[in-house]
C-alpha cells in the first residue's frame, strides 16, 4: 500500500476537521475573494477525502476588526461543507450553547450537538496553524478525544496544503481516543 493509499484509507475515517488559526483581525482583513479561495481550497481536500466537514475558528480573538470580515458561515464543495466560526473564545461558545439547550437534557451527545452544528460530529482532527507550544483558547471541548496536529504556518497563507499535510500526519497514527498504551 503506497503512502497515498494509505492516507486516503485513514482520511475514510475522519468526518469533521476543524482548523484554527489567525485572530479575529486577521480574519476580517482577509477580502471577499480570498475568502472564497480559501473555502474552496479547504473543501476541495476534504471533498477529495471523503470529509464531510471542515469548520474553520480563529486562533484568538486578537484585535480589532476592520473590514467585511467572513462572507458566508457555510459553503458546499463537492460533498464537503466548509462552516465559518468566528468565535475565538472557547468559554463563550461553550456557554452560548448551554443556554441553547434550555430544558434539553444535559449531556455529552447534546452538548455536543449544540456545539457544532449544522456539523453532525464533533471533530476527529483538530489543525492547529501556529506553535505547537501553546493550545489556542477556542478549544475547550475538542481536546478529549480529537487528534492535534500542529502546522508551522500562519493564516495568511492557509490552504488546501497544510489540510493535506494535516491528513498525512493524521494517516501515520494509531488513535487511542484518550486511552494509553498498554
Amino acid at each position: 500500500m503506497t503512502e497515498h493509499d494509505q492516507t486516503q484509507t485513514v482520511a475514510s475515517d475522519i468526518r469533521h476537521v476543524l482548523v484554527v488559526a489567525g485572530g479575529i483581525d486577521e480574519w476580517f482583513a482577509l477580502d471577499r475573494e480570498r475568502w472564497d479561495h480559501r473555502v474552496a481550497s479547504l473543501g476541495h481536500v476534504a471533498d477529495r477525502h471523503g470529509i464531510a466537514w471542515v469548520t474553520l475558528r480563529p486562533y484568538h480573538s486578537g484585535g480589532e476588526p476592520v473590514g467585511e470580515g467572513p462572507p458566508v458561515r457555510t459553503a458546499s464543495v463537492g460533498a464537503a461543507s466548509v462552516l465559518i466560526d468566528p468565535v475565538a473564545d472557547g468559554r463563550e461558545r461553550f456557554a452560548a450553547s448551554m443556554r441553547r439547550l434550555d430544558g434539553e437534557p444535559i449531556n455529552e451527545a447534546t452538548v455536543a450537538a449544540v456545539l457544532y452544528e449544522p456539523a453532525d460530529s464533533e471533530p476527529d482532527l483538530v489543525v492547529v496553524i501556529g506553535p505547537s507550544d501553546r493550545l489556542p483558547p477556542s478549544l475547550v471541548w475538542e481536546l478529549a478525544y480529537a487528534e492535534l496536529v500542529f502546522i508551522e504556518s500562519s493564516w495568511s497563507e492557509l490552504s488546501g496544503a497544510d489540510l493535506e499535510l494535516a491528513i498525512a500526519e493524521f494517516a501515520r497514527r494509531r488513535r487511542r481516543f484518550g486511552g494509553l498504551d498498554a
